[in-house]
């Protein structure tokens, strides 16, 4: 006789909790959402359009929301690269946004082919049915980019949720029930954290999210971690601006690898000629 197989339940949870776990669902024990994001973020399940609230910094990058209130935030996430603001990035736009923020000439030619190859024609969509020769990315219609498998942050018209931005953290960087969650993320929680997303038949999800986070990883870790406000200001935008002018200075930018372009590996700068 096989033995009845028992499940725990969540000895934590309160009554005046939502009811977040299903005993015969592991994953859901596992990865707990944030129950306090109100106490510093008003309603914070409600998408925001132009600000990116995080427990830390409820009223997100002030400045720089207010400075692009007409944008929706994943349109600020992109409006670096616009770097005439005319509303179209060019292939050469990201190319040289990659270049300022200190990636070498390979990493830069191969995020070119990949972005403009899979992102131009969703955004052209919108106004026409046909391709657009050039690969340029409309930035009114960014929202159409969004992909499977993703973190959830955005919505499907570009607005960030910062509900589902506290769970990144709450899910996949507690080490034990009894404490908050961490503030910064690791690079095997950030793998669990990419499979936790995964969704079935997706494979350009799986790529582009990976994608997208190993860059994030390259261009912010430190001593082999992203921290939660650096991420923000990616998700954001804000971040993009800050990196180009601290590489305008003599000390630089000294997170992440860089893979050489701005001299730096590991957060060292061990040469001062830039690839």
């Amino acid at each position: 006789m096989t033995a009845k197989r028992t499940y725990s339940t969540n000895s934590s949870q309160t009554w005046d909790e939502p009811n977040y776990v299903a005993p015969r669902v592991p994953d859901t024990w596992q990865r707990s959402p944030r129950t306090d994001t109100d106490n510093r973020i008003h309603r914070p399940y409600v998408p925001r359009a132009t600000s990116a609230p995080s427990f830390e910094q409820p009223q997100g990058s002030e400045k720089y929301s207010s400075r692009h209130h007409e944008y929706s935030v994943l349109q600020q996430h992109c409006i670096y690269w616009d770097r005439d603001e005319d509303g179209i990035i060019w292939p050469r736009d990201t190319w040289v946004g990659f270049r300022d923020l200190g990636f070498n000439m390979l990493f830069s030619f191969l995020a070119v082919l990949f972005i403009h190859a899979s992102m131009a024609l969703p955004t052209r969509l919108a106004t026409t049915y046909v391709p657009d020769p050039f690969f340029r990315i409309h930035v009114d219609y960014i929202h159409k980019d969004k992909h499977g498998s993703d973190s959830g942050v955005f919505d499907s018209y570009g607005r960030f949720i910062p509900s589902r931005f506290e769970d990144i953290w709450s899910q996949y960087t507690r080490r034990s029930r009894a404490e908050p969650p961490r503030t910064s993320l690791t690079l095997s929680e950030l793998w669990e954290f990419l499979k936790g997303n995964r969704v079935a038949v997706d494979p350009f999800g799986w790529v582009a999210a990976a994608l997208e986070w190993l860059t994030t990883f390259l261009l912010v870790q430190q001593r082999g971690e992203v921290e939660k406000e650096d991420v923000r200001k990616i998700l954001d935008g804000s971040l993009f601006f800050e990196i180009r002018e601290a590489r305008k200075s003599k000390g630089g930018w000294n997170k992440g690898w860089g893979l050489g372009g701005d001299g730096f590996i590991g957060g060292e700068k061990v040469w001062y000629i830039g690839l």
